[in-house]
């Protein structure tokens, strides 16, 4: 396989590879990521058990009960499974990564259309690794995929990054109690951490395309403002050797693993201590504020 992703990665701190699924491949997915989407919709509102995790929306944007993400939906789904320790997987992770590779993240993003917590702001993954002391080499030997599951653009949502900066290491972009979504303008956040955001790439993707990215790479997206979805597939995946606590295992000297008997901890802490079922009620969105702060003066 041609590894120029490899220098692109380094060099760039993302890489796009083109037609990284067929359109069988892709249609394969994108049936069982709707079948993954309708699990989402029986709950009234955003729902843990063990690793998996549905995030669910009551979203004024569109007026409808919306999925904006699904977590480590591969224990729920085999074709979602075999597909994140696939051969194709292997081969563009392990010039990266090496032979024994474990997993971090297992997500869906749902953009939908006319939502209006469909705009994530400019940030860099390492913030989201809340225990940062149990692996190791994160700058290099971990990083993220996100495979395209229909065309996407500056219209739907699609994926931004900023080149290069990736190397400064982290810069504690987004971290002023805000939410991470929502309509938000992202350029003066940019500039406060020296970033131009003439700099900004906007990503064009076709069904079936590979992005990657490391955890120091400033990205985000916009909103969708077109009629479509955006369908993405995010995966994180680790070199073994850096993170003997965490992670389900992907790879082990270059051979598939799938999941054993019981999920291991990737970034939900509280698994052996709160392990669920339960539901999560909402309070980041700015109606749960609104709703908590009229009960609070009404008290």
């Amino acid at each position: 396989m041609d590894t120029k992703h490899v220098v692109e990665l380094r060099e760039n701190g993302y890489a796009v590879i083109r037609g990284f699924l067929d359109k069988a491949e892709v249609a394969e997915l994108q049936r069982e990521s709707e079948r993954v989407y309708a699990e989402g919709l029986k709950h009234h509102a955003s729902y843990r058990d063990k690793n998996l995790y549905f995030e669910v929306v009551n979203d004024p944007g569109n007026g409808r009960r919306n999925v904006p993400q699904a977590h480590w939906f591969s224990w729920i789904n085999p074709v979602l499974e075999k597909s994140r320790r696939s051969q194709k997987r292997f081969d563009v992770l392990a010039p990266l990564l090496g032979p024994d590779i474990k997993q971090i993240a297992n997500q869906l993003h749902w953009k939908a259309p006319g939502g209006k917590y469909t705009y994530y702001r400019m940030h860099q993954d390492v913030r989201f690794r809340t225990r940062p002391d149990l692996f190791a080499n994160l700058d290099r030997y971990s990083l993220n995929t996100g495979l395209a599951l229909n065309r996407q653009d500056a219209s739907n949502g699609a994926l931004k990054v900023v080149p290069g900066h990736h190397r400064r290491g982290y810069l504690g972009l987004s971290e002023d109690g805000g939410i991470m979504v929502g309509n938000v303008e992202q350029g003066s956040e940019l500039r406060q951490v020296g970033v131009d955001p003439s700099e900004v790439v906007q990503l064009e993707m076709e069904p079936g395309d590979l992005v990657l990215w490391t955890l120091y790479t400033i990205h985000g997206s916009g909103p969708n403002i077109s009629t479509e979805p955006r369908i993405l597939q995010i995966d994180s995946y680790v070199r073994a050797e850096d993170s003997p606590d965490r992670g389900e295992w992907a790879f082990r000297d270059g051979r598939s693993v799938p999941l054993g008997d019981e999920p291991q901890i990737c970034k939900y802490e509280q698994l052996r201590e709160n392990p669920g079922p339960f539901y999560v009620e909402d309070t980041w969105t700015d109606e749960a504020k609104s709703a908590d702060a009229r009960r609070k003066a009404a008290v």
